[in-house]
């Protein structure tokens, strides 16, 4: 088996999740579990929902594992191949189904909401479907004596997926089905980054320098608007400081030593 081998039942894992919100769906669950969670997750504070939403934003997970670019590129280019796989399964199933979000359908006083209030196409969960996404790639695009450390990668998009329950945006089942599509979407994205020559992950090579101008997009992004609720510009602003900083040591990289690439 290569090193970089993603086993034959990972494939298989994404379908548990699916599943499960079929049963929720159509079990008559969906008000209930939604509600209960809701309620449930207000015992901590809304910021922490906040920041963990954040994770699920595009931008804000491409900035917060921006440093990836000098420490491990592949695994960098593996999370962007898999949002960018995201970003079109959840725009395509989006428009499909079309369903109302819990604030098309429950009182507006009956649950806790934070930030802007969102009312139509709720399956998938983006968030949670990004999260997933970027989590696995990065996950099975690292050789496999080194994924077992990463395994916190996947608690942090299910905590992810959580908050969009506990923000009020979003039912569980969006979230379990963002789970297992986001899944499928990030062993794609590591496949395709496994496909890349290692010689052009060098800092000098055409593909970090594109990457490298996405970050100068990103800080764009970040000083300019508030990504998703308002409680998250600190975490908007200490992304920027972490992209600035990764750009620094990448400009020195373009005339300096380069550095020797674990990944």
């Amino acid at each position: 088996m290569s090193k970089n081998a993603i086993p034959h039942f990972a494939w298989l894992i994404p379908l548990a999740p699916i599943a499960f919100a079929f049963g929720i769906y159509f079990g008559g669950l969906q008000s209930s579990s939604f509600l209960f969670i809701n309620r449930l997750t207000q015992l901590l504070p809304d910021m922490l929902w906040a920041w963990l939403t954040f994770l699920g934003n595009g931008w804000g997970s491409f900035s917060l594992f921006f440093p990836l670019l000098l420490l491990a590129p592949r695994l960098l280019s593996a999370g962007l191949f898999a949002g960018a796989f995201s970003a079109i399964a959840s725009t395509i199933l989006k428009r499909i189904f079309n369903l109302p979000r819990p604030a098309r359908v429950l009182e507006n006083n009956s649950f806790h909401s934070i930030g802007e209030t969102l009312l139509d196409k709720a399956l998938p969960s983006g968030h949670t479907l990004t999260a997933f996404a970027v989590m696995s790639a990065i996950y099975f695009a690292s050789d496999t004596e080194n994924r077992k450390p990463l395994g916190f990668l996947f608690l942090l998009a299910a905590l992810t997926g959580l908050s969009r329950n506990a923000v009020g945006a979003h039912w569980l089942t969006d979230v379990m089905a963002g789970a297992g599509i986001g899944l499928w979407c990030g062993m794609i994205g590591a496949l395709c980054a496994l496909r890349i020559p290692e010689a052009q992950l060098s800092p000098r090579k055409a593909w970090p320098r594109i990457i490298a101008l996405g970050g100068l997009s990103s800080i764009y992004v970040h000083s300019t608007q508030v990504l998703d609720i308002d409680l998250n510009l600190p975490l908007q602003y200490a992304s920027i400081a972490i992209v600035v900083i990764t750009l620094i040591f990448f400009g020195k990289a373009q005339f300096g030593s380069l550095p020797k690439n674990s990944q």
